[in-house]
């Protein structure tokens, strides 16, 4: 089957640039969800797979994700910021909000209490 001249097209050709109506510099929405994308789930075909099954996303789709070719929906992106800080602090980021101030006390926290952990099952010599 070939596409004929009136087929929807895949991509827009217009490029439309988020940074114009918000201000922001930084890198566009798709490159910025890529980038996070990998970060936290790696480049490998079995990283698409498992982000397509984690967002309830075709897989081809989120392979354009990835590739920066197109970005989630609106439903996908929450479901990918369920499963990736990456993700949300890269929607942070460009909402110009920032990281969220308790993410970083609780993480101080958790390697705390994996140090006390550590501590205690440590074998005390005796005395």
């Amino acid at each position: 089957m070939s596409f004929t001249e009136n087929d929807r097209k895949v991509q827009s050709k217009k490029g439309k640039n988020f940074s114009q109506r918000t201000g922001y510099d930084g890198p566009p929405f798709a490159v910025a969800i890529a980038a996070a994308s990998v970060t936290d789930f790696g480049a490998s075909p079995s990283a698409v797979k498992q982000v397509a099954r984690l967002a309830s996303a075709n897989e081809r789709a989120v392979r354009n994700w990835f590739e920066a070719k197109n970005s989630p929906s609106g439903e996908n992106l929450i479901g990918l910021i369920r499963h990736s800080d990456a993700v949300l602090s890269a929607i942070l980021t460009l909402a110009g909000r920032g990281p969220l101030g308790g993410s970083d006390h609780l993480a101080s926290v958790r390697r705390h209490a994996v140090e006390l952990l550590a501590e205690i099952d440590r074998p005390q010599a005796p005395g």
